[in-house]
């Protein structure tokens, strides 16, 4: 081991021991590590199986960039994976930069997220994960499945605790054979109660 490593090593090590009240437990590990933890300059770079566990979250991706005092910025890249493992939330996406003291997740290219606690999974070109306030909001192709219900727009806010989903941008919910479209729609994911607002189309089969 070069002295290099050994320095990073010891420096990420140091974080950890006193990391502030939001940065919780760190590790991580990965084929290769490079980088510096120069105050005003803490870049380390992981690469090849490159795994990263914060807290509840686990991330694994083709190369992740830890930047920051005390790591508080993760950017990864090159099939990201990740799973919030206390709510059980799983996301995929080829690009991915988590904040862990505001701890919020911006998903971008092709992405997905599934909350299997509540049996949905959605799709879209953007996502931002609020972990504390449990909202996600997803743009640009949005997609989301639950049970035999499809919900298209290109914008969405889906409120985990509150079970509601606000769909705007050409907005439409396909609930078995029926076809519901509006300005905005709002579901209720716990009842599948479909709420339409503004200029109101659609159509239902017996």
């Amino acid at each position: 081991m070069n002295r290099s490593y050994t320095l990073v090593c010891a420096a990420l090590l140091w974080g950890i021991v006193l990391c502030p009240a939001w940065g919780g437990v760190f590790t991580f590990k990965a084929d290769r590590m490079t980088g510096g933890r120069a105050s005003g300059k803490e870049v380390t770079i992981l690469s090849g199986h490159a795994e990263v566990r914060s807290d509840n979250l686990l991330l694994k991706a083709d190369r992740i960039e830890l930047q920051g005092e005390d790591n508080q910025f993760i950017d990864c890249s090159g099939n990201v994976w990740g799973l919030e493992e206390e709510k059980e939330i799983l996301f995929q996406t080829d690009r991915m930069r988590y904040d862990r003291k505001l701890k919020i997740a911006r998903l971008e290219g092709n992405s997905s997220l599934e909350d299997k606690k509540n049996d949905i999974v959605a799709k879209g070109r953007f996502i931002e994960y609020d972990d504390e306030a449990e909202i996600t909001v997803f743009q640009i192709s949005v997609r989301l499945f639950k049970d035999e219900m499809v919900c298209r727009s290109e914008y969405a806010v889906y409120k985990r605790e509150e079970k509601l989903l606000n769909l705007s941008g050409f907005p439409v919910v396909y609930k078995k054979s029926d076809e519901f479209r509006a300005d905005r729609i709002q579901v209720d994911l716990d009842t599948d109660d479909v709420t339409l607002e503004g200029t109101v189309s659609g159509s239902l089969k017996d």
